[in-house]
């Protein structure tokens, strides 16, 4: 039985093998899976865990959540993603949702990253200077 350093240690090793220009190859990752599953090795199932917790990283540290109070026209969609693509780089995915409880402006998550510029958030920020 592997240790979880280790465990974890050849996680990153295969997820390093799928990832293509700083993106995550499908074909690649489906074949690891694959490979990883049939070996049928004691410690699989933990290093099947360990890789898919980078596989979710990865795809949340590429999804941009952008939440607007009100839905946005076509022409500010196309200002924001340009925007975090230059920032981000390409391959980035942007979601765009409406959430009236922000009662204005805008909120953007990439990954862990969040910019918050929406009216309920200034006010939780007035609340917490009283």
């Amino acid at each position: 039985m592997k240790s979880k350093k280790q465990v974890t240690r050849e996680a990153k090793q295969v997820f390093r093998l799928c990832v293509v220009n700083d993106l995550l190859d499908e074909n690649r990752t489906r074949q690891a899976v694959q490979y990883i599953s049939a070996a049928s090795y004691r410690d699989c199932p933990a290093i099947l865990a360990q890789f898919l917790r980078l596989v979710r990283l990865d795809h949340s540290r590429h999804t941009a959540n952008i939440e607007s109070a009100m839905p946005l026209p076509a022409d500010v969609h196309a200002v924001v993603e340009a925007s975090l693509t230059r920032r981000y780089g390409p391959g980035l995915t942007t979601v765009f949702t409406h959430r009236s409880a922000l009662l204005g402006g805008m909120r953007i998550q990439v990954g862990s990253a969040v910019y918050d510029g929406s009216v309920l958030a200034g006010l939780a920020a007035l609340e917490r200077s009283f």
